[in-house]
C-alpha cells in the first residue's frame, strides 16, 4: 500500500506531487532543489551550497520515513550546467562518503525557478 511522506523539514510540495512516496520496502523522492523549509530560494548561491540544500532536504525527507542516507540505493542528480558536476561532487561525497548509492548525473535545459541543481533518491525503507 502507498503511504505519503510529508515533512515540515523540507519545503512544502509546490504542485500536484508529494515529496515521497514509499510502499514500505522502497521509498521515491520528489527532486529536491535548494530551497529551504522557510521558502527562501537559493538559486544565486554557488553550487555547493546550492547541492547541500538540495540534499538537506533530501535528508529530512528520508529521516521523517525512518531512513538515512546509508538507505539509499539510487540519486539522479539534475545539473542546469554540467561544468558544475566537479563542485556539485565534491559537495555530494560529503553525505555519501560510506559505500555512496548508484548514481547518474545529467545536464538538463531547464530546473525548476531557475536553481543550478535538483537531486532525487530512491532508498529503501522497513516499515514495521
Amino acid at each position: 500500500m502507498k503511504r505519503v511522506i510529508n515533512t515540515d523539514e523540507a519545503p512544502a510540495a509546490v504542485g500536484a506531487y508529494s515529496q515521497a512516496t514509499t510502499n514500505g520496502s522502497l521509498l521515491y523522492t520528489a527532486g529536491q532543489i535548494p530551497l529551504t523549509p522557510d521558502g527562501e530560494l537559493l538559486d544565486d548561491e554557488d553550487i555547493a551550497t546550492q547541492t547541500e540544500q538540495a540534499l538537506d532536504n533530501l535528508l529530512a525527507i528520508l529521516e521523517e520515513a525512518g531512513a538515512d542516507a546509508g538507505d539509499v540505493l539510487k540519486t539522479t542528480v539534475f545539473l542546469g550546467d554540467i561544468g558544475d558536476f566537479e563542485e556539485m561532487n565534491e559537495t555530494y561525497a560529503t553525505y555519501f562518503d560510506d559505500e555512496p548509492p548508484a548514481r547518474s548525473a545529467v545536464e538538463v535545459a531547464n530546473l525548476p525557478k531557475g536553481v543550478g541543481v535538483e537531486i532525487e533518491a530512491v532508498a529503501v525503507v522497513d516499515e514495521e
